[in-house]
């Protein structure tokens, strides 16, 4: 369906643009960018907690609001007043299997909420596949089937679709990363050999940006990639050398399926099974751009797959991984977590915490229960954590793997290892949200309190709601793990410190008669 673009808005368009998804792996970076050209941007998410602990979200021009894609009203809300829309949202994280239906919904509300608004421009980042080859996988579908919503919609829309992106935190990078570092040889699928046009992240945001005041790409759908067409293989390759590794031996099979391949992904990376399948089920076609001739319409320097690379690997060492793909998708606090209801409601409450005192202010010894995790670790029972993530790996879950966007600071939606950063308030409590294959749900807190100009209480407890009798028994099978663990982590980041400790730790919650 062709779109009228007879009125254009001004170059600076007085209206503000609309980020959707806000703290996506994306539009964390495109943010920044359109607050830095002077643009006003209202930042749309499901969590305004997540969203409000971002660097850019203190900006003077931008404006946070909560909104859901699968909610019409929240939805209007957002638009209303907005010129451009980026459309930068994507399920497969929040609704994992059902991320098809839930994109498919969410591409049609916003469709209809940017006509009822009256929005001037849709921008969206989709994947590249083309839709007629046969081992088109259902991530791509689906990908495709949002862009086309959006095209077919009343309101001009651009669709850029992009194959692999090279960016530190990004998921394919992250793929690429573990298993050339952890795997001198490899046993490859077929699809090792299909070739690839990967595209920089800073690439992908030039052309996300020139997009919003260059009325020619309206109504248009373009193919996005970097100067370099390669092979899966040589990707590995060209990742050794930079990273100064030894290309890794790869042996193709031709009974590696996609379901495997994940599995073997989600073992030996951060990324879980469910984000991998899709991915790598991609990987069966080419992903090539069909024409370049958005290079001419948004001119900029293209950055070769190695220059890419050696990029994002300096970000990694330099820890200035500014979003990851893992700290997306929603943030759900457990009902229970909120005070004021009986300790009897929805469940049996299990509890585990100790206190202790130390010689310090709680910013002396915030820096340390900031850094727990990832390399850091946990100041105690290194080794009982890392069984605990291997059995969660080796039972689905995401494992140690994902460790930590940053080793000195954490955001509100962070993923920590296989925890989630519910609250982090400096320098008073830090909340996670446990994330590993367990029947239940657990939270770890740790708050500081000060007592006097020279003195705090640290206070860890373990919180876990069982799922029925298996839950229970889950619990007091590591019970006497629990004790020695949180006893110990509490000793070892008085230590960590450097400051003395007064008294404890001590247990304050009720113990087994």
């Amino acid at each position: 369906m062709s779109h009228s673009s007879e009125s254009q808005p001004t170059p600076l368009s007085d209206k503000p643009v609309l980020v959707a998804g806000a703290t996506g792996y994306v539009a964390g970076r495109l943010i920044p960018l359109l607050l830095a050209s002077g643009h006003r941007v209202r930042a749309m998410g499901r969590s305004l907690e997540k969203m409000g602990s971002r660097p850019w979200a203190r900006h003077p021009k931008v404006q946070l609001i909560r909104g859901d894609i699968q909610d019409m009203a929240s939805l209007e809300r957002a638009v209303d007043g907005c010129g451009t829309i980026y459309y930068l949202v994507h399920s497969m994280i929040s609704k994992k299997k059902g991320y098809r239906d839930a994109d498919r919904i969410g591409a049609q509300n916003m469709v209809r909420a940017a006509a009822a608004r009256n929005a001037d421009h849709l921008i969206y980042l989709g994947g590249l596949g083309e839709m007629d080859h046969p081992n088109i996988s259902r991530h791509l579908v689906s990908r495709n089937e949002v862009g086309n919503i959006l095209m077919n919609g009343t309101v001009p829309a651009t669709v850029l679709r992009a194959a692999m992106i090279l960016g530190s935190g990004s998921a394919s990078f992250e793929i690429l990363r573990y298993l050339a570092e952890r795997l001198p040889i490899m046993i490859t699928p077929r699809w090792v050999h299909m070739p690839t046009q990967p595209i920089a992240i800073s690439n992908v945001l030039g052309y996300l940006q020139g997009c919003l005041n260059t009325p020619e790409v309206r109504n248009q759908t373009f193919d996005i990639g970097g100067p370099d067409v390669v092979s899966y293989r040589d990707l590995f390759r060209i990742f050794a050398k930079t990273a100064g590794l030894p290309s890794p031996l790869m042996i193709p099979v031709p009974v590696l399926t996609p379901k495997l391949s994940a599995l073997w992904i989600h073992l030996v990376t951060p990324v879980p099974s469910a984000i991998a399948l899709p991915l790598t089920q991609g990987l069966s076609l080419p992903t090539i751009c069909q024409d370049d001739r958005i290079r001419k319409i948004i001119p900029q320097e293209l950055i070769s797959c190695e220059q890419a690379i050696e990029r994002a690997l300096d970000r990694v060492s330099q820890e200035q991984v500014d979003t990851c793909w893992a700290d997306a998708g929603e943030l759900k606090f457990p009902e229970w977590e909120h005070c004021g209801d009986s300790d009897y409601s929805g469940g049996t409450l299990l509890t585990c915490g100790y206190k202790a005192t130390a010689a310090a202010a709680p910013q002396d010894i915030w820096p340390y229960i900031q850094a727990i995790g990832g390399k850091t670790g946990y100041y105690a029972a290194d080794l009982l954590w890392g069984i605990r993530g291997v059995m969660d790996s080796l039972s689905g879950g995401v494992g140690l793997n994902r460790g930590r966007r940053s080793a000195k600071e954490l955001w509100i939606g962070d993923a920590l290892d296989f925890w989630r950063v519910l609250d982090c308030d400096p320098p008073g409590r830090l909340l996670l949200l446990a994330e590993m294959k367990m029947p239940g749900q657990a939270l770890l807190e740790i708050t500081l309190t000060r007592i006097s100009e020279k003195e705090c209480e640290i206070t860890l407890l373990s919180r876990f709601l069982p799922t029925g009798i298996l839950g229970i028994v889950y619990w007091y099978a590591l019970y006497p793990f629990h004790q020695y663990v949180f006893f110990s982590m509490l000793k070892g980041i008085v230590k960590s410190a450097g400051v003395k400790r007064l008294t404890g730790p001590w247990r304050f919650t009720p113990k087994i008669p």
